[in-house]
């Protein structure tokens, strides 16, 4: 009796992990705190799909046509845009994420917003807890900026994934 109450229980949500390759080292830091984050939580690594893009504007592309399969629970949008000297920055940045609220609205699925905007390698790497940075992080000369504690912003996605599945599951 035991087994066949295991067969029938409801199957695992399914996760997909969506990452840019472009700014790799910080990126990928941010896809090892995501699944160690659902690891942690008792996902089995069956539950999760990770797919790659080339960068951040193609997050949403890719956001779309797995929300469209109706596979997923959840999706994280995980990528990394470094301001430079031109307005570049604003436009990847703006439309990565309007293409991801778009998408999550659209299917009514948490598509979570796990992109980094910031206007420094060294930022960037804090908040993916690729390196501890004390007191202040150098901007640019003369300018600082207060850091916050390390953290990965990729665990932080995962956590808001899980919980928005659980909340969308309560309401349903």
């Amino acid at each position: 009796m035991t087994a066949l109450l295991k067969d029938s229980s409801p199957p695992s949500p399914r996760y997909a992990v969506v990452v840019s390759r472009f700014n790799t080292d910080v990126t990928q830091a941010l896809q090892d705190g995501a699944l160690q984050t659902f690891q942690e939580a008792g996902l089995s690594p069956d539950a999760l799909d990770v797919f790659s893009v080339p960068g951040a504007f193609e997050l949403p592309l890719l956001c779309d046509r797995l929300a469209q399969s109706n596979n997923y629970a959840a999706i994280l949008a995980l990528g990394c845009v470094i301001r430079g000297e031109t307005p570049h920055f604003d436009f990847v940045a703006g439309e990565c994420a309007r293409g991801i609220e778009e998408t999550a609205r659209k299917y009514g699925l948490p598509v979570v917003f796990g992109v980094l905007t910031t206007d420094t390698l060294a930022q960037a790497q804090h908040r993916a807890n690729r390196q501890i940075l004390s007191g202040s992080d150098v901007l640019e000369e003369g300018r600082t900026e207060k850091t916050t504690p390390t953290s990965n912003k990729g665990a932080e996605a995962a956590s808001t994934a899980m919980e928005m599945v659980a909340i969308l599951q309560e309401l349903a």
